[in-house]
């Protein structure tokens, strides 16, 4: 750390680290990438599981909390998108009722858009084997909760009447709408809000940052097969 970045973000290129990355972008607020390589099983290591206890990405540090501690740590995306935000005072309305709406939506997307998302992408493109009741489940799946977002779009610009931590939130699991088998044609008021957030410079930062690091032949390796479906690693890495 330089001295200018007090805060440490665990990452590997997936649609739950972008949000973070996107938000870091989005307030303008130095940070760090540490990699931790899922498909190596680094998540496992028991450095790692110190702080991040269900052994997933991402994970923060910040080393300048305004609470007096001496550094926060966090799991949990959408945590991380809430605590971020009540920091900075920034993208987390403040009247109560689109407070209560972002959080709605926050909450659906990591109960819903993102566990399902992930599931399709899994049956569709990583899975040793091509189970047709599964693909349609979670493509179908997919589909409906588009839908959802679609409706909601219908007379406003954002989820929650202002640009927040919903949208960005929801926004990378739609930037992999191929992955899960939906054309944003089908949803023109959905395919409209992501184009116009896909304009914003700190969109298309936060999406690129360290693109570099990953590998999808990674995640279709017998290793990376046992290492991300299969449980913990038996190598038990440190």
């Amino acid at each position: 750390m330089d001295g200018s970045e007090s805060i440490d973000v665990y990452y590997w290129p997936t649609p739950n680290c972008f949000k973070i990355t996107i938000m870091l972008e989005e307030l303008r607020v130095p940070y760090r990438i540490i990699p931790i390589d899922i498909t190596a099983g680094d998540q496992y290591s028991s450095e790692y599981s110190k702080f991040s206890p269900n052994n997933k990405v991402p994970a923060l540090q910040d080393y300048a909390p305004v609470d007096g501690r001496d550094v926060a740590t966090l799991f949990e995306s959408g945590a991380i998108l809430l605590y971020l935000a009540e920091k900075y005072q920034r993208l987390l309305p403040l009247d109560a009722q689109s407070r209560s709406d972002c959080m709605q939506w926050l909450f659906w997307q990591v109960g819903g858009l993102g566990p399902m998302g992930g599931q399709a992408h899994h049956f569709r493109l990583y899975a040793a084997e091509q189970i047709p009741y599964a693909i349609d489940r979670y493509t179908a799946e997919c589909q409906r909760l588009y839908a959802v977002m679609d409706r909601r779009l219908e007379d406003r610009a954002y989820l929650a009447n202002q640009y927040s931590i919903a949208d960005v939130a929801c926004l990378p699991w739609i930037f992999r709408h191929e992955r899960q088998g939906q054309q944003l044609g089908d949803f023109p008021n959905l395919q409209q809000w992501y184009q116009g957030l896909m304009d914003r410079e700190p969109v298309k930062t936060g999406l690129d940052v360290a693109a570099e690091l990953r590998d999808d032949a990674a995640f279709t390796s017998d290793k990376g097969r046992q290492i991300l479906f299969g449980g913990e690693p038996d190598s038990g890495k440190e």
